[in-house]
């Protein structure tokens, strides 16, 4: 039989704790599996004439979009404060601050007003670096999405390789990418965004960042006007079909403890029907003996309703102390 007892507030702890989980997938079959949906994208900067559905390029795995968006889309979300050399570490933020009038009218601003360099690219480390962003005519990018039912929160840093023909890439822990073949950054990954997007090979010669932790290097004799080495190396991870990617997720799970505790005048008589006489329908003498203990050996978790939610077994039966608070804890992953 059960006995009853009213939960409090400070007995229930809810905690986070993470989680991780590698992945390996090899192949572009793998990728594009109904449990996976890790999809791959060219991106392309097409200027000069209108956005045309009917002619405008188109990629993409497993959903169809088209080259201009991808790189347009790309561009405005993770690199605005980035497209010219003088602010190739980013634009710093412009802000005003608002003197208030009698009215709307009286109001004074003092400090620039632009909208300009107020974006914000979702940077993924407080450390400065160049981001490189290619922006002559055709010059291509590469975007690889993972999909949150595989990621999780985000993507556990220092955790992404991806191998093609043309190499291997890896992400250095603070949202670069990194050319393995030559230790240089090729390109962006957004951990919690499941986007890696490869902007160059890191070579000086093909556009990209110098040096790992140096400037970047613009202007069209440096980086070119698209289809040269660039294109070659984003495009073989992009369109490849002998394509291998590694990464680990990080997810956050709630643990929930509920502490059960019986205080020493609680709980010290057994409900167990087993201890009544059948014929007289008197408990046995040993059970009214100042030596007698019940034991515990299930805890259930009911709602206002009395609905049994949930049930705990102890490994070896609990006896009650007739001197001393006796606690169980339970605790519940959500």
């Amino acid at each position: 039989m059960s006995v009853f007892k009213q939960f409090q507030a400070s007995d229930i702890i809810v905690s986070p704790f993470e989680v991780n989980k590698s992945f390996t997938f090899s192949g572009a079959a793998s990728f594009t599996g109904s449990n996976v949906g890790i999809d791959r994208f060219l991106g392309t900067n097409i200027t000069g004439s209108l956005f045309n559905p009917s002619s405008d390029p188109t990629t993409g795995q497993i959903t169809t979009q088209y080259q201009r968006l991808i790189y347009d889309s790309i561009r405005e979300l993770y690199y605005s404060n980035y497209l010219n050399s003088t602010q190739s570490y980013g634009a710093t933020p412009n802000s005003a601050s608002l003197i208030p009038g009698s009215d709307s009218a009286g109001d004074v601003y003092v400090g620039p007003t632009s909208s300009q360099g107020r974006y914000y690219n979702y940077p993924q480390t407080t450390l400065t670096f160049a981001h490189y962003f290619p922006t002559n005519l055709n010059d291509e990018i590469g975007v690889i999405s993972l999909p949150v039912g595989i990621i999780g929160n985000y993507i556990q840093p220092n955790s992404f390789i991806i191998t093609a023909p043309s190499g291997t890439i890896s992400d250095d822990g603070e949202g670069n990418l990194i050319n393995v073949s030559n230790n240089q950054i090729c390109g962006n990954i957004f951990y919690s965004h499941g986007i890696a997007v490869i902007t160059s090979d890191g070579s000086p010669g093909g556009g990209g960042v110098s040096n790992l932790y140096g400037s970047g290097i613009y202007g069209s004799s440096a980086y070119g006007s698209g289809g040269g080495s660039d294109s070659n190396f984003i495009e073989n991870f992009i369109t490849s079909s002998a394509v291998t990617i590694a990464f680990s997720s990080s997810l956050t799970l709630y643990e929930t403890q509920y502490k059960c505790t019986m205080r020493e005048n609680e709980f010290n008589l057994s409900l167990n029907p087993s201890i009544i006489s059948g014929s007289e329908g008197i408990p046995y003498s040993f059970t009214t003996s100042s030596f007698f203990t019940p034991y515990v050996t299930t805890v259930g978790l009911y709602d206002e309703n009395q609905n049994l939610l949930a049930i705990g077994k102890l490994s070896q039966p609990l006896p009650s102390s007739p001197t001393t608070d006796t606690t169980i804890l339970i605790n519940i992953d959500r």
